[in-house]
Formats: C-alpha cells, structure tokens, sequence
C-alpha cells in the first residue's frame, strides 16, 4: 500500500470510529416506579411507560405480599420487564452501625430486596452500603463493616442469581472512580458488581472517567442531570445541567455497556413521560438536546 493509500485507510478507521460512537448505545430504558403517574392504577402507569417508550422499571423494596404480587402482574399485563429493585433499608439502617439492632434491619430489608427481585424476575438490587459520618468513619467503619455484612449475603444473592448493585451517592463514601472499583473488586464476585449514577458525582467529578474506570464492572446506570451555578446546586432535567452528554455516550461506547439506564427523576404525567424518554433517547444516539 502506497502512502496515499494507507492515510486513505487510516481516514477511514477514525471514521468509523467515530460512527460507532455517536451510533445508538445498545442500551435499555428503564423508569423509577415512583416516576408512574399517581392518578393512574399501578398497571395503567405501566402502560403509559411502555407508551412513553420505557422498555424496564426498577422497583423499590416490597414486604407486602400482595403488592409484591399485583406488581408482577402488572409487569406481565404491560411487558415492563422489572430489572432491578432499590434497596430501602440502608438509608434509615446503615450496614456498617456499630448497632447489631440497626445492622439486622439493614440485612433483613436487604434480603427482602433479593427475594423480590429473584420473584420479580430482576437482576440486580441497587445497594447503598454505608455512610460515612462524625460517628462513621471512612475505613474502619463504612469500608470494612459494611463488606463484613454484605460477605454474609452474597451466598444468597449467588443463589437467588441476583446481583448486589453498588451505587455511589452523597454519602461521603466511595468518593473516586479507583475507590468504587476497588471495593467492588474486594469481593471477587460475579454477584457484587457497581452501579453507577452519572449524576450523583458530577459536584466533584467527571461521569466519563467513572465510567472507563469502573468498566465491566457497571450492572446497572441512573441517569439525571445536576447543575451548579452560582453557589446554588439542583438537580434538573436531562440536557439543562452541567454533565457533557456526548462524552458520557462516548465512554459508554468505549467499555460496550449494553444494560439498562434507568431516569431517576420526579414523576409526573404522560405527557411528562414522553417527554424524558426523549430526551434519554438523544443520551443513547448521541445527539445534542
């Protein structure tokens, strides 16, 4: 091949490239129960997601069995497949309290989670393990107590064949992309993996870097945008903060993500709806909002 040629050639790799990148992203979208219209029943706010263009839905933690049940029927009346259940005990109950009282609640709520995503057909459930606080400290209290506990779950979790999420959030824990990857590495589990907001760490990074840093090690994403401006931090819709959307397309891209997002967002109509499956489908080809 002669020079012209093989700069032609090489011309031709980058564009491709390139096209590969701003090509849709290979991912599903999923919506937050809570999102679903309030004046609807349970199934027809399933309904208006599917006709919104929402293809999943993440659950919260159910103890009542017979809510459990009428939300499997109305995932299987509608087609909104359940991928994954967040976890809603560890808020209140904190894995890594020094209280055993605390601690129990914090495991039982977390294997109620792992019973409704196995019943639900779900594979993950999203997992805050600890917070770190004037009582908690960052190593020998969020770290290691919270890793002690889950360690006891994961042969469950192995069982019921229900990944354990874990997501970085304000809670002054996990607060570098090495950090997160590191504690999820620690287990040596194909059932503890990462689940990364790419909002939650804008105030103090970049979601590109977390995401071709934590890599294969992603279950599941949230996606909502955050904007600081002039002292003033809020959470606003998808494309009006401060997250450069293509670069987040691009890194997805770059590790071959193909789960689910999931909008964390406030609810609201159908109208309402269709609007954020917009504007996650400009997220996923790439274009500008």
């Amino acid at each position: 091949m002669n020079r012209r040629g093989f700069l032609a050639a090489a011309a031709g790799a980058a564009l491709s490239t390139q096209q590969m990148k701003a090509a849709r992203l290979p991912i599903r979208k999923g919506i937050l129960i809570s999102m679903l219209p309030k004046d609807l029943s349970l199934q027809e706010g399933m309904q208006a997601a599917i006709d919104a263009g929402f293809q999943d839905i993440e659950c919260e933690t159910v103890g009542d069995p017979k809510r459990v049940e009428d939300i499997k029927a109305a995932s299987e009346k509608t087609g909104l497949r359940i991928h994954s259940v967040m976890n809603m005990a560890h808020w209140t109950y904190p894995l890594n309290s020094p209280d055993p009282a605390v601690v129990k609640k914090s495991m039982d709520g977390l294997e109620t989670s792992l019973r409704n995503a196995h019943f639900w057909g779900a594979e993950t459930v999203l997992l805050v393990p600890a917070v770190v606080g004037p009582k908690y400290s960052y190593w020998a209290d969020a770290w290691t107590r919270s890793q002690k506990q889950i360690r006891t779950i994961l042969p469950l979790a192995e069982e019921l064949k229900v990944i354990i999420a874990i997501e970085e959030v304000w809670n002054k824990f996990l607060l570098s992309p090495p950090e997160h990857a590191r504690y999820v590495d620690e287990f040596n589990s194909p059932w503890l993996k990462a689940y990364f907001d790419v909002g939650n760490i804008v105030f103090y990074g970049y979601p590109q870097d977390w995401i071709r840093t934590l890599g294969n090690r992603i279950a599941k994403v949230h996606l909502k945008d955050f904007r600081y401006h002039d002292s003033k931090m809020e959470w606003v819709q998808l494309g009006e903060g401060d997250i450069d959307w293509k670069e987040v397309h691009a890194a997805f891209a770059d590790i071959g993500y193909h789960g689910t997002a999931t909008v964390e967002l406030e609810g609201g109509n159908a109208a309402y709806l269709k609007d954020v499956s917009r504007r996650v489908d400009s997220i996923l080809e790439g274009r500008s909002f």
